[in-house]
């Protein structure tokens, strides 16, 4: 059995400039575990590949195509390639977030 910690991950260089996890990298699919701090965001962006938003903690404000919305803890928000997507604290706590991209993009996001 393989245990990832969160903590014992080292935080990825990104576009983004947040705290960026990578905690599972296969052909299969890649998540990612976000911490946004108060204020911080995402830049809008495009994935060429399907993504889940899985809220850990927090309230973050979620775009998806042109729908935005507050999503509470526990919730899970999709993604469907090809569409703007963007996650932003605009809270005063903590915003984790656990980023799923299935399969695995073989191609960069292209940042808007």
């Amino acid at each position: 059995m393989k245990i990832t910690k969160v903590a014992d991950t080292p935080v990825n260089d990104n576009p983004h400039k947040v705290d960026a996890r990578m905690l599972y990298n296969k052909d299969s699919a890649q998540a990612v575990h976000l911490q946004l701090n108060p204020g911080d965001s995402l830049k809008p962006h495009i994935t060429p590949v399907d993504v889940f938003f899985f809220v850990i903690e927090g309230t973050p404000d979620v775009l998806v195509g042109e729908e935005k919305m507050q999503v509470e803890t526990n919730s899970l928000v999709e993604s469907p390639k090809g569409i703007v997507h963007c996650i932003y604290n605009n809270s005063d706590a903590i915003v984790r977030v656990l980023v799923v991209k299935a399969p695995r993009p073989t191609t960069a996001a292209k940042i808007l």
